[in-house]
């Protein structure tokens, strides 16, 4: 009979802390955002919950945005 493995837990003084989870952004229809590449929009719908895609209206094109969200943030 074999023990299942050891679970390796960071003690709390450690500089090698485990790696926090970030955040899932969520985006609703209406909100404002920004994005690094097409600047200044409005969400106009969310695909899924938002972990399929966006589409946001930048004034002169609408673009489909999918994950990960880094270059998009609300204001």
């Amino acid at each position: 009979m074999t023990k299942p493995p050891a679970v390796r837990r960071p003690l709390p003084g450690s500089p090698f802390k485990a790696p926090a989870e970030v955040p899932r952004k969520q985006f609703a229809a209406g909100d404002r955002v920004t994005h690094d590449r097409y600047g200044l929009g409005r969400v106009l719908a969310v695909e899924g919950d938002g972990d399929i895609a966006v589409l946001v209206d930048f004034g002169s094109q609408q673009e489909r945005i999918t994950p990960p969200y880094s270059a998009m943030f609300t204001l």
